[in-house]
């Protein structure tokens, strides 16, 4: 179908990855990034089914997304329709990522983290802190921090609007808008852009 994803995931999972294209008759297009998801499975207007995953994922994200994706077409293609993210789909997610944890794909720091998650994996990895850190190395985008890293008080931009740092809740941050005054809650780990002017 296409093997324009071998250079966005690990050398060593391209022949896993191939099989599942093959066994599966999976159409992926790989597209710019989308802000609220790293990917998506849909069916077209003319019956066949479609992947997208974004470009701007390192290769472990890629992978991860890409058959996190492919555990969907599957799911669907033996069940029909179920809850998108229901037991269905967390087995099908569970059994075909087992193949690929091993040292050769996923480093051992990202191994534990993603065998943990994948005990019930959730709708985004995003909401998995431990397992989203370790995919990134532990490291924000360039010029970017965590949201965790700030200090309270920090004024940071996200989505073109500005936001101060406020008390942590548990597992997010409370941080409000400055424009509106209205308070929202951030994961930890989510990226933003120090505001320096303020």
């Amino acid at each position: 179908m296409t093997n324009n994803y071998q250079p966005y995931i690990p050398e060593k999972s391209i022949t896993l990855v191939q099989d599942l294209i093959d066994e599966y008759g999976i159409n992926l297009k790989i597209v710019n990034q989308r802000q609220t998801k790293h990917g998506d499975f849909r069916k077209l207007p003319n019956g066949k089914f479609q992947i997208t995953i974004n470009n701007n994922l390192n290769p472990h994200q890629f992978l991860l997304t890409l058959v996190h994706e492919i555990a969907h077409h599957v799911t669907f293609t033996k069940y029909g329709r179920v809850r998108p993210h229901g037991k269905e789909w967390k087995q099908t997610f569970q059994h075909l990522m087992l193949p690929f944890l091993q040292s050769e794909i996923y480093p051992n720091e990202m191994l534990i983290p993603l065998a943990n998650y994948l005990k019930n994996p959730k709708a985004s990895t995003d909401s998995d802190v431990k397992l989203s850190l370790a995919l990134k190395n532990n490291q924000a985008e360039t010029g970017k921090k965590f949201i965790f890293e700030l200090s309270f008080g920090t004024v940071f931009l996200f989505k073109n609007k500005l936001y101060k740092r406020g008390d942590k809740r548990k597992t997010r941050y409370e941080c409000l808008q400055l424009k509106t005054n209205r308070l929202y809650l951030f994961n930890q780990n989510a990226e933003v852009t120090i505001y320096e002017e303020y």
